[in-house]
């Protein structure tokens, strides 16, 4: 992508982004990030000695949102050492660094940076940033990152964005308008995609908080269980484990490309009584009725309970289930607003529990979006079963 070829707000970023903490915010597919990419690119380029470094919440993620990017754009003068977390862009070695949990910052310790890009920067712990902002001690040093919207509490906007004058951080805000390479069909398409916090987020680019319900529209998602459609083509199951809290199985069964909850099995101890794992195995026969589900994705809290299943099931791909809480949250809103996802007034604790689920407003004051822990079993179980139909 020439320089020439993008919006004058993307120019403008990467004309003016020469202070010591530099970031491009808001909605997705705006242009930002390919922004920064560059900036990154030619600061690299013409840059003095000293070490560089790249982050991404996971080397995998970075290697998906950033590196391919770059390999794109400069062809063989970048390439990716696999196995030893580095690249080399123009003969010059980057260090590449994971930043998923709090043990992450040990892995800078002690380094003295030049200049380091970082990708998805609220998904980092603050303790990595604040880590890594030391490291950046050679003169001049710099700092490059990418972010979307995020809860107004959030430490990246109370402690960085917010005092942005005061700190000299540079500050570019994106919508998706700004990005001339998309179509308006396109961009027409992608507003439709999304609904709720994350239109909010992810589209208007607003740093706005989690409250109220989390499934607002769930009753738009509930059929007649007479209305459902007659045959299936593919079956996945979601399973949350409970012990003293409810036992569920649901079953999602696909027809002409949407997603219908046709079935619930919800085991609730501490009015029914207790149960073995031996008898919840049991139970998963029952409750498929013959049916052969592509994956069976269990609470992955459970390996022992999984590893039961896949012994007595071995023709079933049973899974550990994708346990991430926000974007699994953010895949149901999706899938329900777009109508991919409707709901069998048959599966009658699940509505029940979709009508209750709501942020938790103590975290949300603390800048963490989390749903409330109560009566969430159901909608657990239907997290884990929709991450797996989004990843095949």
């Amino acid at each position: 992508m020439k320089l020439q070829r993008m919006s004058q707000k993307q120019r403008n970023s990467v004309l003016h982004s020469d202070s010591r903490l530099n970031l491009w915010s808001g909605s997705v597919r705006s242009g930002k990030t390919i922004a920064s990419i560059i900036r990154w690119i030619w600061f690299v380029r013409h840059a003095p000695a000293g070490n560089l470094l790249m982050v991404g919440k996971t080397e995998r993620t970075l290697r998906r949102n950033i590196l391919d990017v770059m390999a794109d754009l400069v062809g063989p003068q970048f390439t990716i050492t696999s196995g030893l977390g580095e690249c080399s862009l123009y003969g010059r070695k980057i260090y590449l660094v994971g930043a998923n949990d709090e043990r992450s910052e040990s892995k800078i310790r002690g380094v003295t940076l030049l200049a380091a890009y970082g990708d998805e920067v609220t998904l980092w712990p603050e303790s990595f940033f604040t880590m890594l902002l030391s490291r950046l001690s050679e003169p001049n040093a710099k700092f490059f990152g990418t972010t979307n919207p995020d809860n107004p509490k959030h430490w990246l906007k109370k402690n960085y964005i917010d005092r942005k004058e005061e700190i000299g951080l540079n500050l570019f805000t994106f919508q998706l308008e700004d990005n001339n390479s998309l179509p308006l069909d396109y961009i027409n398409s992608l507003k439709r995609e999304y609904t709720g916090l994350w239109y909010r987020r992810y589209i208007l680019g607003l740093w706005v908080m989690a409250e109220g319900a989390i499934y607002p529209n769930y009753q738009s998602a509930v059929v007649r269980a007479q209305d459902l459609p007659a045959s299936y083509d593919a079956y996945v199951v979601g399973c949350d484990y409970g012990s003293t809290n409810p036992f569920v199985y649901l079953l999602l069964s696909r027809s002409q490309g949407t997603w219908y909850l046709t079935q619930e099995h919800y085991y609730d101890s501490a009015k029914q009584g207790q149960r073995v794992n031996k008898q919840h195995t049991e139970e998963l026969k029952i409750f498929l009725g013959g049916r052969a589900p592509r994956y069976v994705d269990v609470d992955p809290s459970r390996p022992e309970f999984i590893l039961e299943l896949r012994r007595a099931y071995t023709s079933l791909d049973i899974r550990h289930a994708i346990n991430d809480v926000l974007p699994g949250i953010q895949n149901v809103a999706n899938l329900m607003f777009q109508g991919r996802l409707k709901i069998s007034d048959a599966c009658i604790h699940t509505i029940e529990e979709a009508a209750g689920y709501v942020w938790d407003l103590a975290a949300t004051e603390k800048g963490e979006d989390k749903p409330l822990k109560q009566n969430d079993h159901c909608m657990d179980a239907l997290r884990y079963a929709v991450m797996r139909i989004m990843r095949y």
